[in-house]
């Protein structure tokens, strides 16, 4: 029976000291790239403080094309949508301002006094 043949490309059947080796050379050209970096930049750019940067989206956004006529009747259609919501906060308000003038008379004293200064 034939030996098999093992690829020494793929990193799982390299020796483990090969492989140590290979990643602290990775790991030295990496550093050596970041102090390159670092030492290149102005003093402003070394103070500046990243902590909350945000990394770059894979993507942008560059244009949205929508017709004007169906952005105008979507905003139309908002409007007319916002109407009844409205009119439910006013009656809501209402209704919360009777509650208190209920539980609370002397506010009504309070606002006759502010309406109607002596």
């Amino acid at each position: 029976m034939s030996e098999p043949s093992f690829s020494m490309t793929a990193d799982d059947d390299l020796p483990r000291t090969i492989r140590r080796e290979r990643e602290a050379r990775e790991r030295e050209a990496r550093e050596a790239r970041e102090r390159a970096v670092v030492a290149s930049s102005t003093p402003l750019e070394r103070d500046r403080d990243d902590s909350f940067a945000v990394q770059a989206p894979a993507a942008t956004v560059t244009d949205f094309d929508v017709p004007f006529l169906k952005l105008m009747m979507f905003f139309i259609r908002a409007v007319f949508a916002a109407v009844p919501a409205l009119l439910l906060l006013t009656v809501l308000l209402w209704l919360f301002g009777l509650g208190l003038q209920t539980f609370f008379p002397q506010l009504l004293k309070m606002k006759i006094l502010i309406y109607m200064p002596q």
